[in-house]
């Protein structure tokens, strides 16, 4: 590669053949993307894995359509030419990151994918003058938002009402699992576990640096604590928690953030100001591990405000002692 010169060429540079070349391995990559997600839903959301498994065949039903277009217009050799080596082509999401966050994500990427390169290729449409690559890009256009009506009909064959709001319901439930819980844990520790030793060193000391280090070092020790008991202690075979090492880095980062939310105001150096600010992160800190409770645990509002509260105002209370003492 040429200094200074980039390795990508405009959409609008292309020939024909080239866009052909790039709407095949386009549909090829498709077609690889919704096989894994069908792959990694087949266990626990069968229905949305046959979907997907009917999306990607659509995907090599077009794919085969544009190849014999390519064969019969320029012939059996197609151009290797991806969406990488194109400036301004729509890209795709790693499937790695995609698929970890839940099914919801997955249909959600899926309904992406294809509004992307019905909308790149009407958009390269009008702005071409030439009319036979004006129809090519047209039909490929139209190809992408007939796939969007496959997939609804797949949907509606394999995916009937009751058998999504049951795959939604499992999907709730391992979120809640592998995330939410080991991470409102977390948050709990973090925030509530961390006044006394970081309170007790503000009270004690009217040392704001000192006070901050204190925190600091409190907060990301009970991270670290947190993350590795988390992981270590279920490894979500038998439990159906889901991955530890997932749970793990909920409840770590958590953790760590319940603790450094109140110990990041004494980076102020007048001690009041400080003080003050991070009892009203305190506050914060527990006004949302109540609400965390309410909408994913189902806990009632009051009752999760009531322990949390109590527990933490126990916990400051015995800082400010043990510190002003």
């Amino acid at each position: 590669m040429i200094p200074g010169v980039s390795s990508r060429r405009r959409f609008a540079d292309l020939g024909e053949q080239e866009v052909l070349a790039l709407a095949i391995s386009s549909e090829e990559d498709d077609a690889r993307i919704y096989r894994t997600y069908a792959e990694y839903l087949r266990t626990d959301y069968p229905a949305s894995a046959t979907v997907f498994d009917g999306m990607a065949a659509e995907e090599d039903c077009h794919r085969q359509r544009l190849i014999e277009l390519h064969k019969k217009r320029f012939g059996d050799v197609i151009p290797l030419i991806r969406r990488e080596h194109v400036a301004g082509f729509y890209s795709r999401r790693p499937v790695w990151l995609v698929q970890n966050l839940g099914l919801e994500r997955i249909r959600d990427e899926a309904a992406v994918m294809e509004r992307d390169a019905e909308a790149f290729y009407r958009k390269a449409a009008q702005h071409t003058r030439d009319a036979d690559t004006r129809k090519l890009l047209g039909d490929l256009a139209a190809a992408e938002a007939g796939h969007r009506e496959t997939a609804t009909d797949l949907e509606k064959e394999h995916l009937p009402k009751e058998e999504r709001g049951e795959e939604d319901r499992v999907a709730r439930r391992q979120f809640v699992l592998t995330w939410v819980q080991p991470g409102l844990a977390g948050l709990m520790d973090g925030s509530v576990s961390t006044l006394a030793p970081i309170f007790a060193t503000a009270f004690a000391t009217q040392d704001t640096s000192t006070t901050f280090l204190v925190g600091l070092a409190a907060s990301v020790g009970a991270g670290i604590s947190m993350g590795f008991t988390e992981a270590a202690h279920d490894d979500g075979v038998l439990s159906g928690r889901g991955s530890p090492l997932k749970r793990g880095l909920a409840s770590g980062v958590m953790t760590t953030l319940g603790g450094l939310g109140h110990a990041l105001p004494y980076l102020i150096p007048d001690f009041w100001t400080a003080t003050t600010i991070a009892i009203l992160v305190v506050f914060v800190e527990l006004w949302a591990i109540a609400w965390i409770q309410n909408r994913f645990m189902d806990t009632p509002f009051l009752r999760a405000t009531f322990q949390v509260v109590l527990g933490g105002a126990l916990v400051f209370a015995a800082g400010v002692l043990i510190g002003g003492g």
